[in-house]
């Protein structure tokens, strides 16, 4: 992923007012690992329940508003899938994240919600060594396995914010 600047990273949300990008609390833009990640994603430190997404579709930096689940109702964390990393290792640490549509629709109330790994860890989870049941000892096979599980975290996570977008 390219690295973002602030500005950037405010202009590109999708299904958030002028105000909701304006008050998100950024992460610290000098320590991220850029030439690791597939999507930028962070939990708002300041509103635990506000978190954020930003993908590069066609070259353009694109942003989504999400809101995790409550975590004091037991229903935030559970083990499960991440829809975008599809990570068969780590499933203890997934949430249900629910992001508004894009335009009219989204201020009608329409929603979209997925699976997602809490920490939004995805890009380290699809570039994690294949385990030997998954891909036995042949190194090329091996990095073959960890440059689709990469292409299928992008296609998965930039389907999600088509959906976001998609107007009915």
């Amino acid at each position: 992923m390219n690295p973002l600047t602030e500005k950037q990273i405010r202009a590109s949300f999708v299904n958030a007012s002028k105000r909701e990008a304006s008050q998100a609390t950024l992460p610290d833009l000098d320590t991220v690992p850029w030439d690791r990640l597939d999507y930028l994603g962070w939990r708002d430190r300041k509103a635990p329940l506000s978190a954020y997404v930003v993908l590069e579709i066609d070259g353009e930096p694109t942003g989504v508003l999400l809101r995790a689940g409550d975590e004091k109702s037991g229903r935030a964390r559970r083990k499960g899938v991440c829809a975008w990393c599809e990570d068969v290792v780590v499933t203890d640490d997934v949430s249900l994240y629910v992001a508004r549509r894009g335009g009219a629709s989204g201020k009608n109330g329409n929603t979209i919600g997925t699976l997602i790994c809490t920490e939004f860890l995805c890009s380290r989870n699809v570039r994690r060594p294949p385990t030997y049941t998954e891909g036995g000892n042949d190194p090329s096979v091996r990095e073959l396995m960890v440059e689709r599980r990469t292409a299928g975290l992008r296609e998965r996570s930039a389907r999600f914010v088509a959906e976001v977008l998609r107007t009915r």
